[in-house]
């Protein structure tokens, strides 16, 4: 649950960044949003590869399983 919360608090981070990266282009009189809303699509695209990165690195730890106990080695 830490590992999801931390996500999260990463993509909220990354966000925040790419709206203040338009907006101070948009104070230099560069239009950034023509190619926001032309290439909108692309962040579907980029949140569903990474839920299914995501969903498939998790089934593979599951598949694993616990690896052997190290702590007890001479």
């Amino acid at each position: 649950m830490a590992n999801a919360k931390k996500s999260g608090s990463l993509v909220w981070g990354v966000i925040l960044i790419v709206f203040g990266l338009i907006f101070l282009l948009e104070q230099f009189h560069i239009d950034v949003w023509d190619a926001v809303w032309r290439f909108w699509p692309v962040i579907l695209i980029v949140w569903g590869a990474n839920k299914l990165w995501l969903g498939l690195k998790e089934r593979n730890e599951r598949a694993e399983g616990p690896g052997p106990d190290k702590t007890h080695e001479i």
